[in-house]
């Protein structure tokens, strides 16, 4: 161990960039020296990006904090290295370190890796191959740890199928309470790790092992069928549920980072599930049913985080804070516990139209530097399509009231892609955020300035637009060169910004993926791709060229259109929702905007 201390401390340290993210020790580490020595059970949590993101993530600090606080168990974190930190892990081979007393990762019992974002892929295989575990499922063995991996790419695991050894869908709280117990019982009695992957795939209905389930294909490609491959495991893996929301482990000591990172003040969840159900939405289709905490719950839990922290800032997480249905209490009480402390509260997705009823407690409690808005699409029978419940009215009522209120500035989040979709939708984005800024001319004589951040539709699994087939890369960069020649075309103070449409499109490609795409992602991470989420890294060559080399189109993952009683590869995977269900909310989106067909055609690019 403390050749390990050393070789960080002196050999990577002061080679690196912001060697900071990588010293641990910070406020809040919860693991004590010794503990690693004496755990029965070692856990090295793993989120596959940067510090700054990780460190951000409160289900990755759920997960920590619920681990050290079970008995016989310690955890200890793990991130990506930046790539000039792995370059020189490689040189002079320094194994991957947890950051908070620098053990081997390979040294831990289970691996608990966060599947967050498709373009986060690659990182774990770098997190892998860093701590000398092979890459494959198939050639590890009983000295390495049991790689498990949860969060929003489990339910749809199958691209990295071949890399994780036991995949849990659903909440992580009661699952891995459930799993530390079971690794503990299993570790006393002696049960090789190989074997644990198969008792626990047959012990919780929520938990997935590919290795042992048969995948089929049709000749054209598609799946025929993924069956268990021996007695004992279920045809369906269900979601873990948070039976008691409000009583579930929480941090309510956070850890304070040491150098800036994405989301620097105390985080709360408040609410989880969303009852809005917008139909391209991935969370809002999975996360049921939805808990809340209560109001008392919530501020105990932001008093001691604030103490233990001295953070200035408190953020109400839900997937629709607006939803929550005891906020004006909840906002009421906390800028009277707080505003005279200079905490200002965090509302990061608040809807709209609800912003009339809330603008009275937001005027103290809510920093004022800018408003963001989800607003998806531009006109309203294609919000209406979607099931977005927002309309140009209460959108510029709203908007209105926040101008009133002090704000000065708002940023806009739309969508471009949707089934049906027609020139006149992308033309509004220009034009409902023009409107958006003039509002405030009434109230203050100026405009406000509007940032209008504009991606590009990826169809989720368990969602209605499971079935969509996204539009070909062409059609987004019309869509790019049609926004710009409106941005240009008249000066006013709004800034459009769109998302990289490369990077959307692999996206496509690996949110409904099947095993194929497995060695692609070797392939393209053996050629260099990392970080692919960044756009200073991320290098859509690299990817072509192992599509190429491996024979796969991902076109045909991405831009095709699934057909009625196409087996897809989450099937066996429940999300929450029959396909029935999903479907006839599929077909319902063409009925709301009158169109026949599913997908959007090029757009002219002459603007009127």
């Amino acid at each position: 161990m403390g050749n390990l201390q050393a070789l960080v401390s002196d050999e990577l340290l002061p080679y690196v960039s912001t060697p900071g993210q990588y010293v641990g020790g910070e406020i809040n580490q919860l693991p004590k020296p010794g503990d690693w020595e004496t755990a029965r059970v070692r856990v090295a949590v793993a989120f596959p990006d940067a510090y700054t993101i990780g460190m951000s993530h409160l289900g990755c600090q759920i997960i920590y904090w619920l681990c050290n606080h079970t008995d016989g168990v310690t955890a200890e974190r793990v991130y990506c290295p930046w790539v000039d930190a792995e370059e020189v892990m490689r040189k002079k081979r320094i194994p991957l370190f947890t950051w908070d007393t620098r053990r081997p990762v390979s040294h831990a019992d289970i691996l608990a890796i966060s599947l967050q974002y498709e373009m986060g892929f690659t990182n774990i295989l770098t997190i892998l191959d860093l701590a000398n575990i092979p890459l494959r499922s198939s050639e590890r063995d009983d000295s390495h740890p049991l790689v498990i991996g949860g969060g929003p790419q489990s339910d749809n695991p199958e691209p990295v199928a071949d890399f994780i050894d036991l995949i849990v869908l659903g909440d992580g709280e009661e699952s891995m309470a459930a799993i530390l117990s079971a690794y503990q019982e299993y570790k006393a009695n002696g049960v090789p790790r190989r074997e644990m992957i198969r008792l626990m795939a047959k012990r919780f209905p929520w938990a997935y092992a590919p290795s042992l389930y048969d995948v089929k294909y049709n000749r054209n490609g598609t799946i025929q069928s993924v069956t268990p491959g021996e007695e004992g495991l279920s045809d369906s893996i269900v979601r873990c549920q948070t039976p008691d929301f409000g009583n579930a482990p929480f941090p309510v000591k956070p850890l304070v980072p040491h150098v800036r990172v994405v989301q620097d003040r105390i985080s709360i969840e408040i609410m989880r599930g969303c009852p809005q159900r917008c139909r391209f939405c991935h969370a809002g289709y999975t996360k049921r049913p939805i808990g809340r905490r209560t109001v008392d719950e919530i501020l105990e839990i932001a008093e001691e985080a604030y103490r233990a922290t001295g953070h200035t800032e408190i953020g109400l997480l839900s997937l629709s804070t607006a939803d929550y249905p005891y906020l004006p209490e909840l906002a009421e009480r906390i800028d009277k516990q707080f505003s005279h402390r200079q905490v200002s509260i965090s509302v990061p997705s608040m809807r709209v139209d609800k912003m009339l009823s809330n603008i009275p407690w937001m005027v103290n409690g809510v920093r004022k530097s800018g408003l963001t808005i989800a607003v998806e699409a531009a006109r309203d029978d294609m919000r209406a399509a979607i099931r977005k419940v927002v309309t140009d009215g209460n959108l510029i009522d709203g908007v209105t009231q926040a101008y009133q209120a002090g704000w000065k500035s708002v940023k806009l989040y739309f969508m471009a892609g949707f089934p049906g979709e027609r020139p006149d939708d992308i033309d509004g984005i220009m034009d409902i955020s023009r409107e958006v800024s003039r509002a405030r001319i009434p109230v203050s004589g100026h405009p406000a300035a509007v940032n209008s951040s504009v991606g590009w539709l990826v169809p989720k699994p368990h969602t209605p637009f499971q079935w969509a087939a996204q539009p070909p890369a062409e059609y987004f960069h019309e869509v790019r060169r049609r926004l710009r020649m409106m941005e240009r075309s008249r000066k006013s103070a709004v800034r459009i910004k769109m998302h990289n449409v490369e990077r959307s499109v692999l996206e496509a490609v690996f949110s409904r993926g099947d095993r194929k795409l497995g060695p692609v992602i070797e392939r393209a991470w053996r050629k260099g791709a990392r970080f692919d989420g960044w756009d200073e890294q991320f290098d859509n060559r690299i990817w072509q060229q192992a599509f190429e080399e491996e024979g796969v189109d991902p076109a045909w993952y991405a831009h095709r259109e699934r057909p009625d009683g196409e087996v897809l590869p989450w099937s066996h995977l429940a999300g929450g929702n029959s396909e029935g269900y999903l479907k006839r909310q599929y077909d319902d989106v063409f009925v709301q905007i009158n169109k026949d067909g599913p997908s959007p055609t090029l757009i002219p690019l002459a603007v009127g």
